[in-house]
């Protein structure tokens, strides 16, 4: 579920891909199960197939061997052999002689009476002679002869290695601890032991060993010394868990392999067959190694899909979703159609009609927008234009009567001459921002002859070459005489400033008037930033805000705040640009 939640907000192709991932993983993941529980089924069974082969042919061994062992005290028994060791110096060559081949002929059907003895001997010390199945001038070898005295009893021990050569003997007689008169022996065929033990493992390539830990002695199908080095430690670990059969996987020489073992008590041995797992599971390695092409090629799948779903399906879609973009951020650009007829094709020829059309409606809303806003100029123009009309005809009067104020009564009728002018000479609805701070100050000389020296009125700063709506800061300078400085007991201050702020300019108009109080600013704040709500007061401050945005737009106008000088600070801010 938590994987469902993080692709909820994800991509049209992550989610794509995902889905396709969990479609094609599980099934490999179920192929890639099939395939191991396959091999270890096929190794579970080729082991126990190898492992009943060895307990059969070791079986076979330890018959043989304990038949040899069981028969052998037959021979030895023999009264021919026991005549001739005893006397055999004292006989005639006729008669030691017929003994002679009368004991050859039963040790040639001892020989030949298993394919595991390799020849049947008689060791008779009076004679130092040994008499083969088909020989008798053999001379003794006393190393041989004194090797093949054991002292261990016979079916517990029965065999003796010598010279890498394979006894089983038997001494007359052998309740003794005197010199025996003669040792019958039989030895054992290592070629038919290894051919036996060739069988375990033949057929599925594999190689066996015989190794007896006590004596050392080992017999091998042609096994590679390392691997035979590996193995007689592998017995010796295995004696020392005290385990008598099983099956292990081993790792030799980078290589794996399937070892199946059996200890034999008669020939106090291990026998070991070792098999290359790849013999073993020939035919999985191949269903393996086809596997992991299949991993591969469903890589590629991943690849080509990946590909054809960019290249088709979220490149087209990523490319829509960014023209929608555009289109939020009013940039009505038209795709280019680069489809045939599919899905896409068809959304990108209904996108473009849609940002046609959207154009032509913009257009055509803009053009009434501009009508209506000329017309809301001139009508909030029209408010202004006759307010300062009433006053100045009454002030003239009073400058007419007073004898001594004929020369300011003369330069206030030159001043509402300039005033007049400026409101009535054209129908200009914007003009430059240096004629509208000259008229201004031709208003700020006319209320000074009405109020004499006592406010002091100082403009600063530079203007800048632009256009702006016509009465932007007159009617702030107005407001100020009106409210803040002409109740005023104290000596009044008006100071016009001016500075630039990131592409803007803005003019601030400060007074030190103490009528207004912080709460009457606030609410002051709160009408100029919802005057778009509030149509109907078209005087003062908010004719002014209400024109500069219509203008420039919302995020310019009027600010209204606490002055350094203590009365209110009125800030006009204008685009430059």
């Amino acid at each position: 579920m938590n994987g469902l939640f993080f692709l909820r907000d994800s991509s049209i192709f992550k989610k794509v891909m995902a889905a396709f991932l969990a479609a094609l993983l599980p099934l490999m993941a179920i192929t890639w199960t099939i395939n191991e529980k396959g091999s270890d089924n096929i190794r579970s069974e080729i082991t126990e197939s190898v492992l009943n082969t060895t307990r059969f042919y070791m079986d076979s061994l330890d018959k043989e061997a304990d038949r040899i062992s069981r028969y052998l005290p037959n021979y030895v028994m023999d009264t021919d052999l026991m005549e001739l060791a005893a006397t055999g110096n004292d006989m005639s060559p006729y008669e030691r002689t017929r003994k002679v081949l009368d004991i050859q002929r039963r040790l040639e059907l001892m020989k030949n009476s298993s394919p595991f003895i390799e020849e049947a001997k008689a060791y008779v010390p009076l004679l130092k002679r040994s008499i083969l199945s088909n020989d008798y001038e053999t001379r003794l070898d006393p190393e041989e002869y004194t090797a093949m005295q054991q002292n261990a009893k016979l079916y517990e021990a029965p065999f003796i290695y010598w010279n890498d050569r394979l006894f089983i003997t038997m001494p007359y007689p052998g309740n003794t601890v005197r010199s025996p008169l003669y040792i019958l022996g039989v030895e054992l065929s290592a070629a038919k032991i290894k051919e036996t033990l060739a069988q375990i493992g033949r057929t599925r390539g594999g190689q066996s060993v015989l190794l007896n830990l006590e004596l050392g002695w080992s017999m091998e199908t042609g096994m590679d010394p390392a691997l035979l080095q590996r193995m007689k430690s592998f017995a010796l670990e295995k004696r020392g868990l005290r385990s008598e059969e099983g099956h292990e996987t081993i790792v030799h020489d980078h290589k794996r392999y399937l070892v199946v073992y059996k200890y034999s008590n008669l020939w106090n041995s291990y026998s070991i067959t070792c098999i290359p797992e790849e013999m073993v599971l020939g035919s999985l390695q191949m269903y393996r190694t086809l596997f992991w092409w299949a991993c591969a090629l469903a890589v590629c799948i991943v690849m080509f899909f990946t590909y054809f779903l960019l290249r088709f399906i979220y490149r087209p879609l990523m490319k829509l979703v960014h023209s929608f973009r555009r289109v939020q951020q009013n940039r009505l650009e038209p795709i280019l159609i680069d489809r045939g007829a599919d899905e896409f094709g068809y959304l990108y020829r209904a996108f473009n009609d849609t940002v046609r059309s959207l154009k032509t409606l913009i257009e055509e809303n803009y053009e009434q927008q501009i009508r209506n806003q000329r017309s809301e100029l001139k009508r909030l123009q029209s408010q202004i234009n006759p307010h300062f009309l009433y006053n100045c005809f009454f002030v003239l009067c009073r400058l007419i009567k007073s004898e001594s104020q004929k020369e300011k009564a003369y330069q206030f009728c030159l001043y509402i001459g300039q005033y007049f002018q400026f409101i009535t000479r054209n129908d200009e609805d914007e003009i430059p921002l240096e004629l509208e701070v000259e008229h201004s100050r031709t208003y700020v000389e006319m209320q000074r002859i009405c109020y004499g020296e006592r406010i002091q009125v100082l403009f600063e700063g530079d203007v800048p070459a632009i256009h702006v709506p016509r009465l932007i800061l007159q009617p702030i300078i107005e407001n100020a005489y009106k409210h803040a400085l002409g109740n005023m007991l104290q000596p009044g201050e008006l100071w016009v400033h001016s500075e630039r702020r990131d592409g803007d300019f803005l003019l601030y108009v400060e007074d030190n008037g103490q009528s207004i109080t912080d709460e009457e600013i606030d609410l002051l704040q709160k009408k100029l930033r919802y005057s778009s709500n509030r149509i109907e007061e078209t005087t003062g401050l908010m004719n002014v805000h209400r024109r500069i945005q219509l203008r420039y737009g919302e995020e310019y106008g009027i600010t209204v705040s606490r002055s350094e000088l203590g009365g209110l600070q009125v800030i006009i801010k204008l685009s430059v640009s």
